[in-house]
């Protein structure tokens, strides 16, 4: 069957408004420029759409109707109206649930079922977890010890205009990440979709005006980093930055910041242990850290990429873990039977396969995979398949530096200590995994790892109550959970004097 066939008759309708056109104050707008770019479908290489190129000033138009809208409209709604349309917003999520999946998977190459059911029921609770604290934000009264009679209080506030930079790995996830906490606290959004991946954010803006947000709340402008981004982060009436992406666009926009003095939250990449112990049940360890490696083919900041396994089932294990990997069905993310699909680009396949020539030409073993795959019709898209790589020294690049790929470095330790060193032995620090029966080593690993998640028996499991940020280089800030309303909110000090 043709992948046009399996479409929704909604996608399709979508796809055919041409050009696709950016969300600013409430109406879809052409960039000033006249600028138009393509997104590409990383399964066939095929054009997807033409999507308007937002420059500075498109993102001076959105920030100015943002900041009309959070200092107007926005202002006037009350927190249980504001979680309201969060609500609705995530019913119409549900609604359009189908098209969004099969749209992210245009979009992305994800696999359809990894998009229908993990990302797209993921947003709706998103949505609805943060429409929880709408009505529970709120200052305190303090008892001072200052001479006289004094009514001193704090209120909790809105920072203002956020500027919300997002990934191409989870563009939906991501996007809703950023909006849902900083909606429901009452700020106003300016959001940056990734260029490679711009459309389910575009798709999302048009729920966001049928849900019945108020014009300028939310503005979305698809562009590129050096360009919108650098504008957004630059801009002086901007009041936050929220990013998710490599470090060292994170540092730019560290840099670019400093103009105002902007709030920034990053969450940046990593190079994650996923560590086996001997006593761990290997029948739970060898898919869950297959998985924490090849979901979403590697394409995960905090894939488990550093695969330590006990010296004594070292060489059983991998193994085991290479059986599985050579068993992972990869192709188009249309088709139900696929498990893994193509990496996002072409920018993207030339990194990766780099990394496969670097690796070997260091000295480590592919043991499965270690190569692009051209056969049939992934010849027109960006695949690779499953590596395994053996045969690795913790100071070779793969096991270094984040490839952002189906790729592992499986490296043998002896003791506890000793992983814990080489598991810390980065400059990043945003996950870490530990299998294991035995509670006490369990404890010790997790206090010991410097990484803001770890995984005790499990890998990527995620809830929107939990936080979600790194140490180190992998960036700060927590996203989820009531951390998450300390990046988009500020405390004002009151006193009153009653003398």
């Amino acid at each position: 069957m043709a992948v046009t066939e399996q479409l929704h008759p909604a996608l399709l309708s979508f796809l055919k408004a041409q050009p696709k056109r950016m969300l600013i104050d409430g109406k879809w707008v052409e960039a000033v420029s006249g600028k138009t770019f393509e997104t590409i479908n990383p399964a066939t290489g095929e054009v997807l759409a033409s999507v308007a190129e937002a420059d500075r000033e498109d993102i001076d138009r959105a920030v100015k109707a943002a900041r009309r809208a959070f200092h107007g409209t926005w202002a006037k709604v009350k927190p249980a109206d504001r979680a309201r349309l969060l609500h609705r917003l995530a019913d119409l999520i549900e609604a359009n649930g189908d098209e969004l999946a099969m749209l992210e998977v245009l979009d992305n190459g994800m696999p359809i079922t990894m998009a229908r059911k993990g990302m797209v029921p993921r947003v709706a609770e998103l949505l609805r977890y943060n429409a929880g604290w709408a009505t529970k934000i709120h200052g305190e009264t303090i008892e001072t010890s200052v001479p006289g009679e004094f009514f001193t209080y704090t209120l909790r506030e809105p920072v203002g205009v956020v500027g919300a930079i997002v990934p191409w790995n989870g563009p939906l996830v991501t996007a809703t990440w950023k909006l849902a906490p900083a909606l429901a606290v009452g700020c106003t959004v300016v959001l940056k979709p990734a260029e490679q991946t711009p459309l389910t954010s575009l798709r999302l803006g048009e729920l966001i005006l049928e849900a019945g947000f108020p014009a300028g709340v939310v503005n979305i402008c698809p562009g590129f980093g050096p360009t919108a981004g650098a504008a957004l982060a630059e801009h002086m009436d901007v009041n936050k930055i929220a990013f998710t992406g490599e470090y060292t666009t994170g540092q730019i926009i560290v840099k670019a910041s400093a103009g105002n003095l902007k709030r920034v939250s990053l969450e940046l990449g990593g190079k994650s242990p996923d560590i086996v112990f001997a006593d761990a049940d290997l029948e739970q360890a060898v898919p869950g850290t297959a998985w924490g490696i090849f979901r979403n083919s590697g394409q995960v900041c905090c894939a488990g990429s550093r695969l330590f396994v006990e010296q004594k089932v070292y060489d059983r294990f991998v193994s085991r873990v290479a059986e599985y990997a050579s068993t992972i069905r990869v192709g188009n993310g249309l088709d139900p039977s696929t498990q893994m699909g193509p990496l996002i680009s072409q920018e993207q396949l030339d990194r990766v396969t780099g990394y496969l020539r670097v690796g070997q030409e260091e000295g480590a073993k592919a043991v499965v995979g270690g190569e692009r795959l051209t056969a049939g019709e992934m010849g027109k898209g960006y695949f690779v398949s499953p590596t395994v790589f053996d045969c690795v020294r913790p100071d070779m690049r793969v096991a270094q530096e984040e490839i952002f790929g189906p790729v592992v470095a499986a490296i043998p330790f002896k003791d506890l200590d000793e992983v814990v060193a080489l598991s810390n032995n980065t400059h990043y620090g945003l996950a870490g995994g530990a299998w294991t029966h035995d509670v006490r080593k369990a404890h010790r690993v997790a206090k010991a790892l410097q990484a803001g998640v770890i995984w005790v028996n499990c890998y990527t499991v995620f809830d929107p109550a939990m936080p979600f940020g790194g140490y180190k280089m992998s960036g700060y800030g927590r996203e989820s959970g009531v951390h998450t309303l300390e990046l988009y909110t500020q405390v004002k000090a009151v006193w009153m004097n009653l003398g």
